[in-house]
This record gives structure tokens, C-alpha cells and sequence, in this order.
């Protein structure tokens, strides 16, 4: 079977098995975009606790980390860990819309995909993984996110080797789920034409003009709902997963690295995550 084939194989189980996500969790686009920023790195919990802080204090919007403090925005946001580090950085952010784009995420959301990413990508503090949660699940950009979950599952099933670059995977995912045959959606139980453009997701409403950001956005969460219930970190429960038809001969594969510690000396290490 190819890489692209599997891909699309294991999301119409997943979507059969477990229907839409309608994910990221959030109130605003605005909201997505800091829990893109304080996820990092940390428990999704604990961004919970500091986003609840956030609300608490009227600072959850453009307009509220604006006319916060630094020293104020560090405890707010405190929950989340590296607190000064991520103060500093959704401050960037605020100052970067105002420079760019008079405040206006509207505005900015509608630069085309790839552009809007080199600009956030340029942005202190915004690797890969969460310029691309900005541009699918704030913008409704086409835009495939890849997490550690996605490596975790795709690396056990043979599907990955481990060695991939964050890139390669993100191109790979967008080039299978473009490809797939509307019909095979729509058998899975899953039509995107159905709810775009204008979706409601949560309390917002997002203008998706590209089909394959529906696809993108369900994939990545159906994915971490395997990673929470099924593809653990350590002990995999493989039992009742939706993909546990496709695991190959011998049940998960822990895909191994070899790293040379000194001379004379080889030490083997699992990369699964």
C-alpha cells in the first residue's frame, strides 16, 4: 500500500468510527491563535487554566493583550508554563497585526495561504506546527498541521520512517487528502461541501474557500483522539483503536534511531513520542 493510500484508508476508519471533531476548541479565531502560542511545549490543560485566566481578566482578544501589561500578560498566562517567553511573544503578535494589518485578523486571513505563512513563520516565537494551527483553525487556510501525535501513529503503523522533516510530512498529508475521490468521503459519512463556506465552529464563524482545509482540520483531530485513547506514549492500548486493522505484522512498530554518545560507544534510542 503508499504512504498516500494509507492516509487516506485510515481517515474514512477514523471518521467512520468517530464522525466530525469540529476542532480547536475556541470561542474566537483570536483565541485559537494564543492557544496555538501557549500550547507550546505544555499540557493542553494547562493552557485551559491560563486561557480561563486570560477571560477572566477581559485580555482574551487583540484589544485586551494591547492594552495589558508584560507584567500583567506573564501572570495571566502563567498557567502555561514559560510564561515570560509566551507573554512576550503574543505581544509580538498584537504588534505585528496593528503594523500589518490595522488590528484586523479578517484582514489578515486573507492573504493567500502560502504568503501568510512566510510571514508567520517570521514571527519570533513560530515554528511549523504553530503557524499552521493559526492558519487552519483560526483562517480556514489549507494548511496541514503536523504534531507529535501524527508522527506517533503514522511512525508505529510503518507508515513514517521517524527521519521525515516536518515539510515533507505536511506536503505528503496535503497531497494524498487533495487527491482523494469525493465519493469515498461522502461514504465515510463525511461531506465538507455541507458545511462550507461559513461553517460554525464553536461561537465563531470561520469562510473556508478551500475544501481541503475541512479535510485538514477533522484529520488532525481525529488524530489526537487516537493519540489520547489508543497511541499512548508508552504501552500503546491497540485494542478498539479504528487502526488496528492497518498495524503491521507484529503489532506497533517503535521505529529505532542509533546515536553515537562518544567514541567507541552506540546508544540505541526509541524515537516514539
Amino acid at each position: 500500500m503508499s504512504r498516500e493510500k494509507a492516509i487516506r484508508d485510515y481517515f474514512g476508519a477514523l471518521i467512520r468510527q468517530w464522525g466530525p471533531q469540529d476542532w480547536w476548541p475556541a470561542h474566537t479565531a483570536f483565541e485559537v491563535i494564543t492557544g496555538a502560542y501557549l500550547t507550546q511545549n505544555t499540557a493542553w490543560i494547562n493552557v485551559e487554566h491560563a486561557l480561563r485566566s486570560l477571560r477572566r481578566a477581559g485580555a482574551l482578544s487583540v484589544d485586551g493583550i494591547r492594552r495589558s501589561s508584560l507584567p500583567r500578560l506573564q501572570q495571566l498566562v502563567r498557567p502555561a508554563g514559560y510564561f515570560r517567553q509566551k507573554a512576550e511573544r503574543i505581544k509580538l503578535f498584537v504588534q505585528y497585526l496593528d503594523d500589518r494589518y490595522s488590528g484586523s485578523l479578517k484582514q489578515m486571513f486573507r492573504r493567500p495561504t502560502r504568503e501568510l505563512r512566510e510571514e508567520l513563520l517570521s514571527l519570533k516565537g513560530i515554528g511549523p506546527e504553530t503557524a499552521d494551527s493559526i492558519l487552519l483553525y483560526a483562517g480556514g487556510h489549507a494548511s496541514f498541521v503536523v504534531d507529535a501525535y501524527t508522527r506517533r501513529v503514522f511512525e508505529r503503523h510503518g507508515v513514517l520512517k521517524g527521519t521525515e522533516r516536518y515539510e515533507e510530512i505536511r506536503e505528503l498529508f496535503e497531497r494524498a487528502l487533495e487527491r482523494q475521490a469525493e465519493p469515498r468521503w461522502q461514504a465515510a459519512g463525511f461531506r465538507p461541501a455541507a458545511v462550507l463556506p461559513g461553517r460554525r465552529r464553536h461561537k465563531f464563524r470561520i469562510t473556508t474557500v478551500h475544501r481541503s482545509a475541512r479535510l485538514f482540520d477533522e484529520y488532525h483531530a481525529l488524530l489526537v483522539q487516537v493519540a489520547k485513547h489508543h497511541c499512548f506514549k508508552k504501552a500503546p492500548k491497540c485494542d478498539g483503536c479504528p487502526l488496528q486493522a492497518f498495524l503491521p505484522p507484529g503489532g506497533p512498530a517503535e521505529v529505532k534511531a542509533i546515536r553515537r554518545t562518544r567514541p567507541g560507544k552506540m546508544k540505541r534510542r526509541g524515537t516514539g513520542r
